[in-house]
């Protein structure tokens, strides 16, 4: 029997994670499928996007989005995150594109291994601090240099662009009660963290196993956007918080698309990922990627995966 409508794509077609647009804001549209893109509609009329150049798809207020749109975003791999008013309220996102779940496997045996989380945590500070030996650090000695580093990067912006800091202040549901400079960092900041969730679904990571932050359904989001702030975000929000906006979210979720347009935070996050998760300090030896495919295998003591897919009874005296 055909399944009438536009095939998904096979998998060696799809665009890989490192290679789509970073992301794309809807809101108070109609959001559609025409044969392999997504259309969104609205009074000033229809906007065409391929379905596989899209890494995640920010759904905003007053959007509606059809079960088409949605399959063709779920047969291409990208990620579907409803999100609050200016992108800055996190709700729920759709699937992955990955098909193994070798590097969520990976990535929950390094966190729940106390030295091995250690040596991923260090390795993200080592990240922020190239020129020093984190090897032998505490995690309350490596927070105080975060918090240090922080600081002086707030610093350094305001000096540049004469915006005035203070200090971060601002309440997750009351976007305008804040000061330009603190609405301006949380949307950057958002832009940011959907960039991050959508890779790390996208490479079959879990957003909630976290190896600094923790608890959280998106810890490991945070852990990862927060390799990134100084050199995107942060710059971002104030040089918008310079320049007089009218909307500072609007203004600053451009701000950031420019800054990512050239998809380089995409291979970085990517390749950040996954040298974090699969190091021989975090989960061991590393053999060469195996085939991205569907197949579903069974787990067995003995450490040898089992394939799956038929009766074993006949393998097994009772």
């Amino acid at each position: 029997m055909k399944i009438p409508g536009v095939p998904p794509p096979e998998l060696p077609d799809l665009t890989r994670a490192q290679d789509r647009l970073s992301f794309l804001y809807l809101e108070r549209c109609v959001v559609h499928r025409d044969a392999n893109a997504i259309t969104a509609t609205d009074d000033r009329g229809v906007v065409h996007v391929p379905a596989a150049t899209l890494g995640v798809v920010m759904l905003g207020p007053g959007t509606t989005i059809t079960h088409q749109a949605m399959m063709l975003l779920a047969d291409n791999g990208a990620t579907a995150i409803w999100v609050g008013e200016r992108g800055v309220r996190y709700y729920a996102h759709g699937r992955s594109l990955a098909r193994s779940s070798r590097l969520l496997l990976a990535q929950a045996g390094a966190v729940s291994h106390r030295d091995r989380r250690l040596n991923v945590a260090r390795a993200m500070y080592r990240m922020r601090f190239p020129t020093e030996d984190t090897a032998t650090l505490t995690m309350q000695q490596l927070r105080g240099k975060e918090g240090a580093r922080v600081r002086r990067c707030y610093r350094e912006h305001s000096q540049r662009t004469g915006v005035p800091w203070n200090q971060r202040d601002y309440t997750p549901d009351d976007f305008a009660g804040s000061d330009p400079i603190n609405q301006a960092l949380s949307a950057a900041h958002a832009c940011l963290y959907g960039i991050v969730h959508a890779v790390i679904v996208a490479v079959g990571a879990s957003p909630g196993l976290g190896f600094v932050h923790t608890g959280h359904e998106r810890s490991f989001v945070y852990d990862i956007a927060d390799l990134y702030k100084a050199e995107v975000t942060i710059p971002v929000a104030f040089d918008v918080a310079a320049s007089d906006s009218a909307d500072i979210g609007a203004d600053t979720r451009r701000a950031v698309r420019d800054r990512v347009h050239d998809g380089t935070i995409l291979e970085r996050c990517v390749s950040d990922i996954r040298n974090l998760i699969l190091t021989p300090y975090a989960s061991g030896p590393i053999d060469e990627d195996p085939p991205d495919t569907d197949a579903v295998n069974l787990w067995d003591e003995s450490g040898v995966e089992i394939p799956g897919g038929y009766n074993h009874g006949t393998d097994v005296d009772f």
